[in-house]
């Protein structure tokens, strides 16, 4: 939920202060890893460390920081941190260890507050912003991704700037597939079959050259990809280079044809597909 979520502490630090809780340091098992986050607001909680007790406590502990910090009205950035034993301390059976900071943020200070915010290093990038295309970023936008769009038409992306999503107009399109970085997951849904068809092809030759494509997924029919299969072997590509392009896309069992639908079936692919890199 990360990028959606940053958008509105953005627009709320504009207006209002905020205490920002973050996990500092950890020791043995704990709810939640080093550098998760959440932010107080007076009124509302965004994020999480993990739920519980220890959550409960902390979101009590940011706001009582939050009324003395704002009411202090220094106007610079206040910290602090403190330590939890999990166990004798909270209840909790997670025997663990961790220290919180808690950092305040008056308003208006959205570029001290920047910096903090935490950027997943897994990259998807997405060729085609069509309807499941559109579906699948307002997903993937809630995921721990960074998104990178490519369409060869410019004028199909949303007129507003996401967090997280870099949207790319490429003509032709599939000259984006050599600037993705290493290790990116790449999803194929282009208003063109034609088009769909050069982006398997370059994305074939990167991994044939640098392997470093752990996930090549297309959408559309076995029929479509038996098509597809003959054309790429008539360009020199092997059934052993072949095997590495997913088609169909989605989580099997998952028959909608909705856009939205498959948009979550193609994302749960994803999760499955890193979960086994990992």
């Amino acid at each position: 939920m990360w990028s959606e979520t940053y958008e509105k502490i953005l627009s709320r630090l504009d207006r209002e202060p905020l205490c920002w809780v973050q996990v500092h340091a950890t020791r043995g098992s704990v709810p939640r890893e080093q550098g998760a986050w959440m932010a107080v607001f007076a009124d509302e909680v965004l994020g999480t460390i993990g739920g519980g007790h220890l959550e409960w406590q902390a979101i009590a502990q940011a706001q009582q920081l939050l009324s003395q910090w704002r009411d202090a009205g220094d106007g610079v950035v206040s910290s602090h941190t403190q330590r939890y034993a999990l166990g004798p301390s909270l209840g909790q059976c997670c025997g663990g260890a961790l220290e919180l900071q808690y950092s305040f943020f008056e308003s208006g200070q959205r570029n001290l507050l920047k910096p903090l915010l935490p950027v997943p290093s897994d990259c998807v990038a997405l060729f085609g912003a069509g309807h499941v295309g559109h579906a699948l970023v307002r997903i993937l936008r809630s995921l721990p991704y960074r998104v990178i769009w490519v369409d060869s038409r410019d004028a199909v992306f949303p007129a507003e700037e996401q967090i997280g999503v870099l949207c790319e107009h490429s003509d032709p399109v599939q000259a984006a597939v050599d600037e993705l970085p290493a290790q990116t997951q790449v999803l194929i849904m282009s208003f063109s079959h034609a088009e769909d068809l050069e982006i398997v092809a370059l994305c074939l030759k990167r991994q044939r050259e640098r392997g470093d494509l752990p996930f090549v997924g297309l959408i559309g029919s076995k029929t479509k990809w038996a098509t597809f299969s003959r054309r790429l072997r008539e360009r020199g590509f092997t059934d052993e280079e072949l095997a590495h392009i997913t088609c169909p896309i989605g989580v099997p069992g998952i028959t909608g044809k909705q856009p939205e639908v498959i948009a979550v079936a193609v994302a749960a692919q994803l999760l499955q597909q890193k979960q086994q890199t990992v």
